[in-house]
């Protein structure tokens, strides 16, 4: 759980501080939202940033989640987040905190470009239609838009990162090459679709992490503006 608050505290505040103040600085001088593509690019640049800082943290998540599995002679017993990443860097070496970056960073690229800018191109096109007012109901269905929308783009991902990070060694050689090699194989022996196999638990748990997320940045945005920019 500390490990999980951590990573929390850490890669999701950085990607969220970095959109905002990328999203206001490229904005239109009469705070007009610049294009998808503009929001796709800073989504990217978040999600990169994001992840290097949340490396650490999430390293520590891995090991501790993953210690009640392993033989008791091989056990690292980390009593916190704190101590594992102390000893880590004690122990391992400070660069052992970013084993694993690149791939968690490409990861990080790819959901917050789909997550960053279809919440906020869905936010803007139910405020343009007319219905819709900036509020939390506008919030809540732009959010559940981009659920959808990142669960179709990250799946395939995931599914990269997963096989690459379980996959055994047949005859001394790894089953996989590298991240591409495995969607070919997934696609050629397994099929197309199977690259969003577990679709619907996986958008039922993203979905209202993306509503809460949203929901609590814009309510928290309000009170900023209110409290200290408008002092």
């Amino acid at each position: 759980l500390s490990a999980g608050l951590l990573r929390q505290a850490t890669y999701t505040t950085t990607r969220l501080g970095i959109y905002s103040v990328l999203l206001e600085r490229f904005g239109g001088a009469d705070g007009t939202p610049p294009p998808f593509l503009a929001k796709a690019a800073m989504g990217m640049t978040a999600g990169a940033a994001g992840a290097f800082v949340g490396t650490p943290a999430e390293v520590a998540l891995i090991r501790m989640t993953a210690d009640g599995r392993l033989p008791p002679s091989e056990r690292r017993g980390y009593h916190n987040v704190f101590d594992a990443l102390v000893r880590m860097a004690r122990e391992e070496g400070v660069l052992t905190l970013w084993r694993g970056c690149i791939p968690t960073m490409a990861r990080a690229v790819v959901v917050n470009a789909a997550q960053l800018a279809s919440y906020s191109q869905s936010k803007q096109f139910l405020l343009d239609s007319g219905h819709f007012r900036d509020d939390i109901l506008c919030h809540f269905c732009a959010s559940m838009i981009s659920g959808l929308v990142t669960t179709a783009a990250s799946m395939p991902v995931d599914i990269v990162k997963t096989r690459i990070q379980n996959m055994k060694t047949i005859d001394g050689k790894p089953e996989y090459r590298n991240g591409l090699d495995v969607l070919l194989k997934v696609v050629r022996y397994e099929g197309f679709f199977s690259l969003w196999k577990g679709f619907t638990p996986y958008y039922a748990r993203l979905g209202p992490h993306t509503v809460l997320t949203f929901i609590f940045l814009e309510q928290m945005n309000k009170w900023y503006q209110r409290l200290f920019l408008s002092a």
